[in-house]
């Protein structure tokens, strides 16, 4: 995995690329003092990363990581467990159970 860079300096990059902080606020539709807001809290808002990521190249698992992890754990393959063959059924909250027959 490449080097990770921080969501701070990844919302640098796009300004950055981007050219100013200006040309990336008219990108996201918002005025300068909002991306200097964003810089100044070191955070970008949520509703600006799919749109930035466009612009700009810069990763929405850069920007943020915590909305768009890397690495999203998945099913198994197949089930794993063991098959006894029991059926459990929970009724007025006590459990009954029956072994299945071959």
């Amino acid at each position: 995995m490449p080097d990770a860079i921080t969501p701070y300096e990844a919302l640098l990059q796009a300004v950055e690329t981007a050219g100013s902080q200006s040309a990336l606020a008219r990108a996201c539709g918002v005025g300068q003092p909002a991306v200097w807001k964003w810089l100044q809290v070191k955070r970008l808002p949520a509703e600006y990363v799919l749109r930035i990521e466009a612009e700009t190249g810069v990763s929405r698992h850069d920007l943020r990581p915590d909305i768009y992890p890397r690495e999203v754990p998945h099913a198994p393959d197949a089930f794993t467990g063991v098959d006894r063959g029991t059926a459990c059924v929970f009724f007025n909250g006590r459990a009954f159970s029956q072994q299945a027959r071959a």
